[in-house]
């Protein structure tokens, strides 16, 4: 029920919560259930004001993400309990779901899906235009080619859910408070709030965002622009329609992807919610320059038919009973967006106990399961499982506002747009954020983005097809890539590694922070070796490689994507710890070049007097030294597995260093390489990746990564005792390498793996081995069935596609082979 006279209730909160939507709600309902006492949310308005009350209110079990899965699958099973449990009837309706494909394209698409599912509990059928047409009689079939079916989604009234978890949550003890603005928050020295309201003000362990639209006005009271935007989504509810009421069971809800819309059953009539394209889309722009105008609370916008007219002829088109139909409501109502659409979730880096949970442009499907995986995190130090991908520190200070507004944009209007792998977006780049050797490259090369860089993948020759292709099979760039890995294999290559994470460290307890926060012994003074951070449960949280360049004074790299995920991480520790460091972000300011291949000595010797010579300058050692007259880190390793150095500078030495580098190089054949022939030589040499061999959701034993973890050290690392539990119970799984016998296509990463008719498993990345001339993958098995020569399927678009585990590394790394020859046996290459 409302509250009605506003007030605290009380000074000091364990979390306080801020803002009142579904999500907000659903925390507060999870925290509280699972014990935690004073949990106190604040609403400016009413529960559900802002962009909840007026959602249409779709959930479903589909998600092209793998972890996101698990987030809507939570969410559906809560639902179905809700009413139940609180009392409080929710509105929720489960006549299924069905995608629509009309493309062969999107067939493939929904191929490409369903290898995703094998292995997750979510129910979701590839199904035939019949199905299709039995399940929705309504629906013209001149065009349908497939369905994608999930029988447990549908739809929810968004203002009883909240109001049912509102309820639920006082049940537990929370505190829901409103009408209560914020007006300003302070951190104090001991990491504690002061939540300052027009009533008083609230202490609070921590504070979580749930502010919707209004999280950047929260956000700015600390300094912190996160890269929020508000759309205007509109959708269309129509009168009773006599083909729709005649109906005996309710239609399920369709989402016509090629007309970029999704409509549902509304009562006796339909509803109908389309996705504009990039140019007629509206943005709420005035509201990030000037905040959110003060009293907007339930408001709407005005409607515009005009913009949305081609995609209601397409409905008319695809259903045409919506001809004859009136429109008795549109609807045209803020959602938030984030550039890439999805939401921010988890605690923030640079500031600390302060958390988020913003930027839902589907808020109503991620709530329940998002109150859930927050409130675990909150209460156990770690998340349940790993959500990279809403990470709120995969984006920075390169976010502009312009970037922003550009990218929310492009993810509106590309809401149905086929989703492939290595998928690229080009609005709003470049940003800020380019290496010292863009300028150069950029007009001879495909460039990725990773974390706000841009980043060669594969390199243009006379002759080739440029550009972005992206496909489900081999396209473009298949036979480049091929030449860049013959390059490296047998020449030499340059690679720009610039966006790599890189941070510096040092200070009294320089020595002691890192023994305790790696699971690998310290590298000594001039060494480097690959550690990993690991979370108190034992899972492989992070992996960097960490230089000792001068006693006490460490170098930490990281990948792209992870470099504020592990600064977080590592600030965390050290103010836990009260340890006595200093911590730079160095990130920015660091320009990195690959040298990789078995001229790569001969290159560069004949820039420096320093002797590169393997018995002076060893695998895995570090040290400064000048190439021309450049001033350089150089570490010899090299995630191609092959004789090569890494070159730290400054990012103003980046153009002259690599001219320089080229020039030295025009007799051994140097040329440059992108990142899709580097991750060909890193599988072909059996090297992990974290995101994908590893990551939140598995230790370091399976992952085969034991070498790097010294459980007999001294040190209490974090994760130790964990990982010895670990190791006494015995693995369930493990990572093994395969072999694939495929046509014109290369397994990606999370396909199903199949032994004897059942799914099994799941490949984490692969590639083509154009040293075997076929497709590589790694994958986890069943312990039982990891043994080399075992005998697997891989499921790719479709098909299942014979597969064996090899015995690991398929081409030796240069140091191990150097070491076989020494000892004068013949390696493999």
């Amino acid at each position: 029920e409302e509250s009605s006279s506003p007030s605290l209730g009380k000074d000091r909160a364990d979390t306080v919560i801020i803002g009142g939507g579904c999500v907000g709600v659903s925390l507060a309902y999870h925290l509280a259930k699972a014990g935690l006492k004073d949990v106190v949310l604040l609403e400016k308005s009413d529960l559900t004001a802002g962009s909840t009350w007026h959602a249409a209110g779709l959930t479903t079990y589909f998600h092209p993400g793998i972890n996101l899965k698990k987030i809507h699958a939570y969410s559906i099973k809560l639902y179905e309990k809700l009413e139940e449990e609180t009392g409080q009837a929710v509105g929720f309706h489960q006549p299924g779901s069905i995608r629509i494909a009309s493309t062969p394209t999107r067939v493939d698409e929904f191929k490409y899906q369903m290898t995703r599912v094998g292995w997750h509990p979510t129910e979701q059928y590839l199904i035939t235009p019949e199905k299709v047409q039995e399940l929705f009689p309504l629906l013209n079939m001149d065009t349908v080619l497939a369905g994608l079916y999930n029988p447990g989604d549908g739809h929810i009234d968004p203002y009883s859910l909240t109001m049912a978890l509102a309820a639920g949550a006082r049940k537990y003890g929370a505190q829901l408070n409103y009408p209560v603005q914020v007006t300003n928050l302070n951190s104090r020295s001991d990491g504690t709030w002061e939540v300052e309201t027009p009533l008083g003000i609230i202490r609070a362990k921590r504070i979580v965002n749930t502010a919707g639209f209004w999280a950047r006005d929260i956000g700015k009271m600390i300094g912190l622009q996160h890269p929020l935007i508000p759309v205007h989504h509109q959708y269309v509810v129509t009168s009773t329609i006599p083909e729709v009421k005649a109906l005996k069971t309710e239609l399920p809800v369709i989402r016509d992807l090629e007309g970029s819309y999704y409509l549902r059953q509304e009562r006796d009539g339909l509803l109908f919610g389309p996705y504009e394209s990039e140019e007629k889309m509206k943005l709420q722009d005035s509201w990030v320059t000037h905040g959110v105008p003060p009293g907007f609370g339930k408001e709407l916008f005005e409607s515009d038919l005009d913009r949305i007219m081609e995609h209601i002829e397409a409905a008319m088109e695809m259903v045409p009973v919506l001809r004859k139909a009136d429109i008795v409501n549109t609807i045209a109502g803020p959602i938030t967006y984030s550039p890439d659409i999805l939401p921010m979730v988890g605690p923030h880096q640079g500031v600390r106990n302060y958390w988020v949970a913003i930027g839902f442009g589907y808020g109503i499907i991620h709530a329940g399961g998002i109150g859930k995986y927050l409130s675990d995190w909150i209460l156990e130090g770690e998340p349940p499982f790993d959500l990279i991908e809403l990470d709120p520190n995969r984006y920075g200070r390169w976010t502009t506002t312009e970037y922003t507004a550009a990218k929310a944009r492009e993810s509106y209007g590309f809401n149905n747009i086929v989703g492939y792998p290595k998928e690229e977006r080009f609005a709003g780049r470049p940003t800020e954020r380019t290496s010292g050797l863009y300028d150069l490259l950029k007009s001879k090369c495909s460039m990725g983005f990773h974390a706000g860089w841009e980043q060669p993948h594969w390199f243009y020759k006379p002759g080739d097809e440029t550009g972005y292709k992206p496909s489900f099979r081999r396209t473009n760039w298949f036979e480049p890539v091929g030449r860049e890995y013959k390059q490296v294999m047998e020449k030499v290559g340059v690679i720009d590694l610039s966006p790599f994470g890189k941070f510096k460290l040092k200070g009294t307890d320089s020595v002691k922070l890192v023994d305790h926060l790696f699971a690998n012994v310290i590298p000594k003074v001039g060494s480097t070796n690959i550690s990993h951070m690991l979370t108190p449960r034992g899972k492989v949280y992070a992996e960097l490689t960490v230089s000792q360049l001068y006693p006490g004074e460490f170098m930490l790299v990281t990948g792209s994507g992870s470099e504020l995920h592990d600064l977080r991480w590592i600030e965390e520790e050290v103010t836990r710890g009260g340890y006595k460091v200093e911590i730079e972000n160095v990130t920015d300011d660091m320009g990195v070049l690959g040298v990789a291949g078995p001229y790569a000595r001969q290159v560069l010797q004949k820039l420096t007097s320093e002797d590169l010579s393997d018995g002076s300058f060893k695998f895995l050692q570090s040290r400064l030294l000048k190439l021309s007259d450049i001033a350089v880190t150089a570490i010899r390793i090299s995630y191609t597995g092959e004789l090569g150095w890494e070159l730290y500078h400054r990012k103003e030495d980046s153009a002259v260093l690599y001219s320089t580098i080229m020039e030295a190089g025009q007799k051994e054949g140097i040329d440059n390489f992108g990142t899709y022939a580097l991750n060909a030589l890193r599988l072909e040499k059996g090297f992990r990746a974290w995101g994908a061999e590893m990551n939140c959701d598995t230790n370091p034993l399976e992952a085969g990564l034991e070498y790097f973890v010294k459980l007999n050290k001294p040190a209490d690392f974090t994760g130790k005792e964990a990982l010895k539990q670990i190791k006494e119970k015995g693995l369930k799984r493990r990572l093994v390498y395969l072999t694939v016998e495929t046509d014109n296509v290369d397994p990606e990463g999370n396909e199903s793996v199949w032994h004897n008719g059942k799914v099994i498993g799941n490949t984490t990345s692969g590639s083509f081995s154009y040293s075997a001339q076929q497709s590589l993958a790694f994958a986890y098995v069943p312990t039982e069935l990891s043994k080399v020569g075992q005998k697997l399927e891989v499921e790719i678009l479709g098909k299942n596609y014979p597969a064996r585990i090899i015995q690991e590394p398929l081409v030796l790394t240069e140091p191990t082979r150097m070491r076989l020859q020494r000892k004068g046996k013949s390696p493999k290459i």
